[in-house]
C-alpha cells in the first residue's frame, strides 16, 4: 500500500486493467440511505432558493412580531426531559442483544465480480469473505490474461452479498482514467459502500475527491524526444499486432491440420512391430502352455492308472474286510464265551477253595479260623506261636494260588512253605538289606514278623481291589480273605463241570477207564468192579482170582501227562 507521501507513478490515461491488483470495500451497508443533511450553504446552492432570495430583495415584506403569548405557548411544556436513546432504560443484557443484532444485520457474506464489454463470462470470481463490514478480498493477477483484456480502462464490477441467498448488491461500471488518487486511508472518513481500487502505484477511489500533493522541484534532465515516445509507441502497436498475427496463424495452421487427412503409416509400422512383439510373447507363452498340458494330461493318466489299480486293491480288500469282519465277529464271540467259561471256572476254583481251606467264625467278634486253626487279626501276643505260623501258611498258599487263578500279580510275592512261609519285598525303600520276612514269629524279631503280616495283608487288599472291593481294614486277614472269595465265587449261573486232568496211562489199544478225580466212595467200587471183571476175563474165565491187574502190560508203551497240574515253585 501507498504512503501518504507517495505520488502516483501512473498517468489518467495510461491506466489498464492489468494495473488493477486488488479490490476493497469499506462501510458495507445495507439501509437504504437517508439523503444529505440540509444546510445553509446547501440552500443556497439550490436554484429555487436563490430565485426565492432574489425576490425577497427586490419586493421586501413587514414581519410581525409575535408576542408574549405566543411566544410561551411555543414554549416546550413541562416534564422529563427526552431521552436520547431508547435503550437507556434497559437492562444491559438486552442493550447487548440489541448491538449484536445491528451489528449481525451488517456483517454478510460477499464476493465480488469482474466483467468486460465483449465477455459473456466474468473475468474474475473473488473469493467468499464471511460475515464482514469491510471485506477485505486478496490480490489478483490479470496479466495472464489476452491484450484484448489487459489492455482495457474500462470494466464493471458487480458486488454480491448474502441474506438469504446470493444476490446482487453493487454494480458500478469503472473508468480506470475517472479514479482519484488517495495515497493511504489513514484519516479518512469513507461514505458508505465505499469501493477501493488498489493498483500498481496506490489506492485509487471513485468517490473520494484526490490527494492534493506540493509538486516537488526536481532538476531539470533531459528526456525523450516526442518522435522518440511516438516511435516506441508505434513498436508497441507492432508488437501487439505481430502477437495478434501468430495467434492468428497458430489457429489457422491448427485448423490445416484437422482438415487435412493424417499420415498413419509410421503408426500403422510402429503398431504392427508391436504387434509381432506381443505375438511372439503369445506364441512362447502358448509353447509353454502346450508343454505344461502335456505334463498335466501325462500326469492325469499316470493318477488314472493308480487309482485303478487302488480301486482295485480297495475291492480285494474290501473282500477281505469281509471275511476278516466275520473272523473277527467270530473270535469276539468265542472270546466272549471263553470270558464267560473263565470267569465260571474262576467261580468253581474260589468255591472248591473255600471247600479245602475253609473259613469259620468263631464266637468273638470278627475272629475267623482256617482249617480249625486260629488266626486273630491284629494282636499275636496271646496265640500259639506254632498254631499262628501254620495259620498263616494257610493264608499264604491261598494267596499265592489266587494270584494265578484271578490273573492279578501280588506286589510282594509270598513263599508258602506250610508254618515256615516267608514274604518278599522288593520295591519298597528298606535300611536293611534282607528283603525277606518271615511269617512266623518262633526264632525272629517281632518286628520282622509283624511286617511280614502287614506285606500279607497289602497283597490280600491288591487281590480285593482287582475284584472292585473295598477294604474297611486290611488288618482282618481272615475276614477280607473270605469276603474276597466270597465276592469271586457268588453267581446265578450254575457252575460249569470240572475238566478232566491229572496223570492218565494212555493205551495203543482199548483203554480202561479211571475213576473220577472227585474221590468218592461210589467211584472207587464202580473202578474196582469192572478190573475185577476185566481181569477175570483176560484169564480166562476164573473167578477166583481177586488180584487187580493193570490195564496194560510191560511191554506196552506208555507216557506220562502231567497236563492240568499247578506246580508251586519257589520265588
Amino acid at each position: 500500500m501507498a504512503t501518504e507521501g507517495s505520488r502516483p507513478l501512473l498517468a489518467p490515461q495510461t491506466r489498464r486493467l492489468r494495473h488493477l491488483q486488488g479490490i476493497y470495500l469499506r462501510n458495507l451497508t445495507l439501509a437504504r440511505p437517508r439523503g444529505h443533511t440540509i444546510d445553509d450553504a446547501t440552500l443556497n446552492k439550490t436554484p429555487e432558493k436563490l430565485e426565492s432570495l432574489r425576490r425577497s430583495l427586490h419586493e421586501p415584506s413587514l414581519q410581525h412580531s409575535a408576542s408574549s403569548d405566543d411566544l410561551n405557548a411555543n414554549i416546550r411544556p413541562s416534564g422529563r426531559r427526552r431521552r436520547s436513546t431508547i435503550w437507556a432504560g434497559q437492562s444491559p443484557d438486552y442493550r447487548q442483544r440489541k448491538l449484536e443484532d445491528v451489528i449481525d444485520n451488517g456483517m454478510v457474506d460477499a464476493f465480488f465480480s469482474l466483467h468486460c464489454a465483449g465477455e459473456d463470462e466474468p473475468i474474475y470470481i473473488s473469493e467468499v469473505t464471511e460475515k464482514a463490514m469491510n471485506p477485505n478480498f486478496r490480490f489478483f493477477d490479470l496479466t495472464n490474461y489476452g491484450p484484448s483484456i489487459t489492455r482495457l480502462s474500462r470494466f464493471t464490477i458487480k458486488l454480491w452479498v448474502k441474506r438469504k441467498e446470493y444476490s446482487l448488491f453493487l454494480e458500478q461500471e469503472i473508468e480506470l482514467s475517472s479514479l482519484h488518487f488517495l495515497g493511504s486511508l489513514n484519516n479518512r472518513q469513507l461514505p458508505p459502500n465505499c469501493v477501493i481500487f488498489h493498483l500498481i502505484d496506490g489506492i485509487y477511489a471513485l468517490d473520494l475527491p484526490s490527494v492534493t500533493l506540493p509538486p516537488k522541484h526536481f532538476p531539470p534532465v533531459s528526456t525523450s524526444s516526442y518522435s522518440a515516445l511516438m516511435r516506441l509507441s508505434s513498436l508497441d502497436d507492432s508488437i501487439q499486432d505481430a502477437l495478434a498475427t501468430r495467434e492468428r496463424l497458430a489457429a489457422q495452421i491448427n485448423t490445416i491440420l484437422q482438415e487435412q487427412p493424417v499420415d498413419e503409416t509410421p503408426l500403422a509400422e510402429e503398431e504392427a512391430a508391436l504387434a509381432a512383439k506381443y505375438l511372439k510373447s503369445e506364441q512362447r507363452l502358448v509353447k509353454l502352455a502346450m508343454k505344461q498340458r502335456d505334463e498335466l494330461q501325462a500326469s492325469i493318466a499316470a493318477r488314472r492308472r493308480a487309482i485303478d489299480e487302488g480301486t482295485k486293491s480297495q475291492a480285494q480288500a474290501e473282500i477281505k474286510l469281509v471275511s476278516i469282519q466275520q473272523q473277527v465277529e467270530e473270535m469276539m464271540v468265542a472270546q466272549k464265551a471263553n470270558t464267560e467259561q473263565i470267569h465260571g471256572q474262576r467261580r468253581r476254583i474260589c468255591e472248591e477253595l473255600l471247600h479245602i481251606f475253609p473259613i469259620e467264625p468263631t464266637a468273638r467278634s470278627l475272629t475267623f479260623t482256617i482249617c480249625g486253626l486260629l488266626l486273630p487279626n491284629t494282636s499275636f501276643d496271646d496265640s500259639d506261636e506254632d498254631v499262628v505260623a501254620a495259620a498263616l501258611g494257610h493264608v499264604a498258599r491261598l494267596v499265592d494260588m489266587l494270584q494265578y487263578y484271578l490273573s492279578v500279580p501280588i506286589p510282594y510275592p509270598v513263599m508258602p512253605y506250610s508254618s515256615r512261609s516267608i514274604v518278599r519285598d522288593e520295591i519298597s525303600t528298606l535300611v536293611d538289606t534282607q528283603r525277606t520276612f518271615p511269617l512266623y514269629g518262633k526264632g525272629t524279631i517281632r518286628f520282622r514278623f509283624e511286617y511280614a503280616v502287614f506285606l500279607l495283608n497289602k497283597d490280600i487288599e491288591c487281590l480285593a481291589e482287582s475284584q472292585g472291593l473295598k477294604l474297611i481294614d486290611i488288618r482282618h486277614t481272615l475276614p477280607n480273605l473270605k469276603y474276597l472269595l466270597y465276592v469271586c465265587s457268588a453267581g446265578t449261573a450254575e457252575l460249569p463241570v470240572r475238566k478232566a486232568g491229572g496223570i492218565r496211562g494212555l493205551l495203543t489199544g482199548k483203554v480202561t477207564p479211571l475213576p473220577s478225580r472227585r474221590g468218592s466212595e461210589e467211584g472207587l467200587a464202580d473202578a474196582a468192579r469192572k478190573a475185577l471183571e476185566h481181569g477175570s476175563s483176560a484169564n480166562g474165565g476164573t473167578k477166583g482170582n481177586m488180584s487187580l491187574q493193570l490195564p496194560f502190560d510191560a511191554e506196552t508203551p506208555t507216557s506220562l501227562r502231567t497236563r492240568g497240574l499247578r506246580e508251586n515253585r519257589a520265588r
